[in-house]
């Protein structure tokens, strides 16, 4: 669901005049973890956002647009991320509440020493815009769940034209 750490690191790396930002969710950060140790070594300033809802998020939101909710496999566990960051030695504050988003994000940017983690705890069944359905393309893009709820929409009503 977003840019990788690795990717991250590159960037980082390559260009220290650029900000970087790692957008992931709980189960994408997940696959490559192991990266924040090469992330605190180096101070890299990367801004690590993580998105945490208890899934698999991308693929529990496909069986819920085309599944009709049919979940399997995706409800997973996650560390406790701000004390897994700050086992690295790297900041990390976690988010409950939509009121405290923008104060994270504005602290996240304003950090200079070094990486830091900024948990952001969503509802379980929170969406991901835009998306691609498997075997569409990018003109095929669906932006929201509109103009049908979601308990009714189908895989051809939740497809919207973008071409």
């Amino acid at each position: 669901m977003g840019f990788s750490l690795p990717a991250s690191m590159g960037v980082a790396f390559g260009r220290k005049d650029l900000p970087v930002f790692c957008i992931t969710g709980d189960g994408g950060i997940q696959m490559n973890i192991q990266e924040m140790a090469t992330i605190a070594q180096n101070k890299l300033p990367i801004k690590i956002f993580v998105i945490n809802n208890g899934f698999l998020g991308m693929v529990r939101q496909w069986q819920e647009f085309f599944w009709k909710k049919r979940y399997s496999h995706t409800r997973i566990t996650s560390p406790d991320y701000v004390k897994l960051a700050e086992a690295y030695g790297i900041r990390g504050m976690k988010v409950t509440s939509p009121s405290e988003v923008e104060n994270a994000i504005k602290t996240a940017l304003n950090y200079n020493e070094g990486p830091i983690l900024v948990e952001y705890v969503v509802a379980p069944e929170e969406n991901v815009y835009p998306m691609i359905p498997a075997g569409q393309t990018v003109n095929e893009i669906m932006d929201s769940p509109e103009p049908l709820e979601q308990s009714h929409a189908t895989h051809k009503t939740m497809i919207h034209a973008k071409g």
